[in-house]
């Protein structure tokens, strides 16, 4: 039988179970982000990446990216997308464009699901400090440990700082960044 006593204690410890579940993964662009859902599922309620769920849609790669990977996905916020010429972001969302627009977001998604602390470890044990990866637009980009600091650098030698790191999904993981990172 359930006394007020014991149905409060229940409810507490629901409460701190589903705490500390939720607490293992960080919110993005103020929402939550679950582990039981996929890089699209979460993707769409983050307010920091309204522009590169556009992108993603304009190239078609919703289903690829909603598949069961895994998918490492270095994932650009807004204000990174602003930073690039003027127009950019408008010519690349136009339909004759779509090529460029697929290999420029396939160029920040790594086959297999790797964590900040895998780059750390990987970066610690080569023989010039990165991890070299190779996207699945076929090109090349590099991650360098500074400080406490992972960076990912892309074919022009560009630099993205990964600002929220290990945001686990069902089909890999993302790691948001705060440049576009281009492929040559």
């Amino acid at each position: 039988m359930f006394t007020p006593r014991k149905t409060a204690a229940a409810l507490l410890c629901l409460a701190l179970g589903a705490t500390a579940s939720y607490a293992a993964n960080p919110d993005v662009g103020g929402a939550p982000m679950f582990t039981d859902k996929n890089i699209i599922e979460n993707a769409v309620n983050s307010a920091d990446h309204t522009t590169l769920v556009a992108a993603v849609k304009a190239a078609g790669l919703v289903d690829a990216l909603m598949s069961d990977g895994p998918f490492t996905v270095f994932a650009p916020v807004n204000d990174a997308f602003a930073a690039l010429p003027a127009g950019t972001v408008e010519t690349l969302l136009q339909p004759e464009n779509k090529d460029q627009l697929t290999k420029i977001l396939t160029a920040h998604v790594v086959a297999g699901d790797i964590s900040a602390q895998d780059i750390k470890a990987q970066a610690a044990g080569s023989s010039d400090g990165f991890v070299h990866l190779e996207t699945l637009s076929g090109d090349a980009l590099s991650a360098q440990v500074r400080g406490n600091n992972v960076f990912v650098f892309d074919e022009n030698g560009n630099a993205a700082k990964i600002t929220i790191a290990d945001v686990d999904q069902s089909n890999g993981v993302i790691h948001v960044v705060n440049k576009v990172l281009l492929p040559k």
